[in-house]
């Protein structure tokens, strides 16, 4: 009952009508966002932070706008899938294999409407989950010490990579850049400077929302200008829409994959680094294996195929959320970056944020409820407006994309060095993705690398230098059992989980 209470004051705080229509714009620009292949939900909140912050929105609405952001985005992934056969983001891959070939058939609208309904009843039922399970791991969160809790920093950093990374090495690397550069400024014990090179800008180290939006918005300008695309929508053969309403017994007859999808896609949001990718993948594969054994219609346009990976990416999504507020740790890409915005407003997440800040946490589940709602909404009978979006060239899109993020860091910061710097993280950026080097995992260090020094180094103070610690208790030790485990696993598994992805898709 006391849940229920919490909620209701949440949905007090999320329906005033300037968090009802941000949480509308919100779900809009995510649509919009997610049908645009290569944007995605990470880069999606990474361009639209500067407005959110420019705007001078309070702690709560730059939170309901961003995660509406977040989950819109996860809803139009689907739309280049099916109506394309190119991915909105990687989530949205495993859509393709049956979304596609339904569109081909001329059933693009019912493909559109069933995905609609499928992301709706996984979101929904993912935020559920939230209320339930995140309440129960803050308490699980309140023994943890500066032991614990540095552990628990590294477990995220093993296992950001995910099950399908192929390359832990890279990830590694990432985590290090991302750490190393969170050691620039001011040491935060004895007060020297650290990597600043007596430049007086980088005193207090360097802002991550600086680095988020170089790296995430501005490499995606410099992806651009290397291969000079013309237009996003490189197909002319765009199959029609046609109906757009949804048929009901196609519905009913996928409600089971819908179920399963639902359950393995939370399932693998939870997991710190599985992240929506893998819950599509598992929703998918179950499905195949459990009625399509033969092979027979699977790839070829059956709705379940469409159902189960749309019900699975949008219930992981929800499900990432659950370590971010619960325990500070991102559960995907796009949560490192809903976290970068919660501690550029002093608000530490944690089991503290459920007692210091409550209008906060619970006005943002109320309004992801009420977000689900409006996409359900929105995307069925506006989803000719969104196929609209992919006509749309990517010679004007990127210069929009460009001018949001160069006006929105200065106007947050005043700075000319930090747009400068931010030009310097795009190439970074750029580079980094032509390595094929995770960017989650830079954003990551520079977000968390204080926090596990400073724990760090108050588990050495209470210890006396005593490193064993960091093993010392029954919950630090599972902690780096799940930390090598996460790490080592993906050497084993990723590269045939990706393969497997692949063939799926290429079958």
């Amino acid at each position: 009952m006391d849940i229920l209470s919490l909620l209701g004051a949440g949905f007090e705080v999320a329906l005033t009508p300037q968090n009802l229509f941000l949480a509308l714009m919100g779900c809009f620009l995510g649509t919009l966002m997610g049908a645009l292949p290569g944007l995605g939900p990470a880069n999606g909140v990474a361009i639209l932070i500067p407005i959110a912050f420019s705007l001078g929105l309070g702690p709560t609405p730059s939170l309901i706008l961003l995660t509406s952001v977040y989950y819109g985005a996860m809803y139009g992934g689907r739309i280049s899938s099916i109506l394309l056969n190119i991915p909105g983001d990687e989530p949205a891959m495993m859509t393709c294999l049956d979304g596609y070939p339904m569109a081909k058939q001329g059933k693009a609208g019912e493909a559109l409407s069933l995905s609609g309904v499928a992301s709706f009843i996984g979101a929904f039922v993912a935020t559920c989950g939230l209320v339930v399970l995140a309440p129960q791991l803050v308490k699980i969160a309140l023994l943890f010490g500066p032991a614990e809790y540095f552990v628990l920093f590294t477990v995220a950093f093993a296992t950001l990579g995910g099950i399908t990374s192929t390359n832990q090495a890279k990830s590694a690397f990432a985590a290090a850049l991302g750490l190393g550069i969170a050691m620039i400024g001011s040491d935060s014990q004895t007060g020297s400077q650290r990597f600043t090179f007596d430049h007086i800008h980088l005193y207090d180290g360097i802002d991550f929302l600086i680095a988020i939006v170089g790296l995430f918005a501005l490499s995606e300008v410099f992806i651009f200008l290397e291969h000079h695309r013309s237009s996003i929508a490189r197909k002319s053969e765009t199959p029609k829409v046609g109906r757009i309403l949804p048929d009901f017994k196609m519905i009913l007859r996928c409600m089971p994959s819908i179920g399963r999808g639902t359950a393995l896609g939370f399932f693998a949001g939870v997991l710190p680094g599985a992240g929506a990718s893998l819950g599509s993948f598992l929703a998918y594969s179950l499905e195949k294996q459990s009625v399509d054994r033969a092979g027979d219609t699977f790839g070829k346009g059956d709705p379940r195929g469409v159902a189960a990976p749309e019900a699975g990416n949008n219930a992981a999504s929800g499900g990432a959320l659950v370590p971010m507020l619960a325990l500070g740790v991102p559960g995907s890409g796009t949560t490192a970056v809903l976290l970068a915005v919660l501690l550029q407003l002093n608000i530490t997440p944690g089991p503290l944020l459920f007692t210091k800040n409550p209008e906060v946490v619970w006005g943002l589940i109320a309004a992801l409820f009420i977000g689900n709602f409006m996409l359900l909404a929105m995307n069925i009978p506006l989803v000719g407006l969104f196929t609209r979006v992919l006509m749309v060239p990517t010679r004007i899109l990127m210069p929009v994309v460009a001018m949001i993020s160069f006006v929105g860091i200065y106007s947050i910061t005043g700075s000319t060095f930090d747009v400068m710097l931010m030009v310097g993280f795009g190439v970074a950026g750029w580079v980094l993705r032509k390595l094929e080097v995770p960017l989650v995992p830079v954003i990551l260090g520079i977000l968390l690398g204080n926090q596990m020094e400073v724990n760090l180094r108050r588990a050495m103070t209470i210890s006396d230098g005593d490193w064993l610690t960091l093993v010392g208790s029954p919950l630090a030790i599972i902690l780096w059992v799940i930390a090598i485990t996460g790490f080592v696993l993906p050497m084993y598994f990723g590269r045939r989980v990706r393969a497997r992805m692949e063939s799926n898709r290429h079958e």
